[in-house]
């Protein structure tokens, strides 16, 4: 009985975990608009699960920042902001250089063909334009990081990476922007390999400020044109109203002096 009792939370939790991933993706991709409440009913329905495992998946994707709650619409996606990715950035440029350089120090000879490996998916899905941009170009960053041993610091630039993913698609998607930074990537994991731990600091610091630069125009630009466009009708009214209001204040004047010559 208990033993039964045991298995029930566990498959639950395993359906939640797998949704977190698939929701993500979803967001990611724009399959969620970040504009219109996630309707529960029906993406339950589209994935062909219960609420109950896809509210847990929500729960987890809004403590990774993706998306939140609100009151009487459910969750609803964050909207990208120039904010958000100036601290995400921030931070990574705290943790990710320093690990990364430490990281190429210790790698193993499996821990460099899987960062090879994760490059050549990331540039092939980059050239193509395909809606999983995001998660392979963080599997490459992280498999940059994990051979550190440091869990915490893994898991830290992990939940990062997350929150940077929109950004990273954001980011990609001028034309053209892939080639420099399949360029960057390639440049960062060669001093990688060679274990030139300072020339790879140097780099993916370089690398994560180029990133940040072109956000800050990016997403400046789409907010200006979010902007809504000031009202000049409001602004004309009361140059209109002017001239008459001066043309009667002539007229009773002039009806003055009519009558006091009279």
């Amino acid at each position: 009985m208990i033993a039964e009792r045991g298995l029930v939370p566990l498959e639950v939790r395993t359906i939640s975990e797998r949704l977190v991933e698939i929701v993500r993706e979803m967001i990611l991709s724009g399959a969620i608009s970040s504009d219109e409440p996630i309707r529960q009913d029906s993406l339950a329905a589209q994935l062909n699960v219960s609420k109950i495992p896809l509210r847990e998946a929500l729960v987890r994707l809004e403590q990774d920042g993706l998306v939140r709650s609100q009151a009487n619409r459910g969750y609803v996606v964050r909207m990208l902001s120039a904010e958000e990715a100036e601290e995400v950035y921030a931070l990574r440029l705290k943790l990710e250089p320093d690990a990364v350089a430490e990281a190429c120090l210790k790698a193993t000879e499996n821990d460099q063909k899987a960062a090879k490996l994760a490059l050549a998916r990331l540039d092939a899905a980059a050239s193509s334009k395909q809606p999983d941009v995001g998660a392979l170009n963080r599997a490459f960053h992280l498999a940059l990081v994990r051979p550190c041993g440091k869990q915490l610091t893994t898991d830290l630039v992990l939940r990062l990476h997350v929150m940077a993913d929109r950004y990273v698609c954001k980011h990609l998607e001028p034309q053209g922007r892939h080639i420099r930074a399949e360029a960057e990537h390639q440049e960062i994991l060669k001093a990688w390999l060679k274990r030139d731990a300072d020339k790879a600091r140097a780099l993916v610091r370089e690398h994560l400020e180029h990133t940040l630069l072109d956000l800050r125009k990016e997403i400046g630009a789409a907010n200006d044109a979010e902007a809504p466009a000031p009202d000049r009708r409001r602004k004309q009214a009361p140059r209109k109203a002017a001239p008459a209001a001066a043309g009667a204040a002539v007229k009773r004047k002039a009806g003055g002096r009519k009558q006091g010559r009279r």
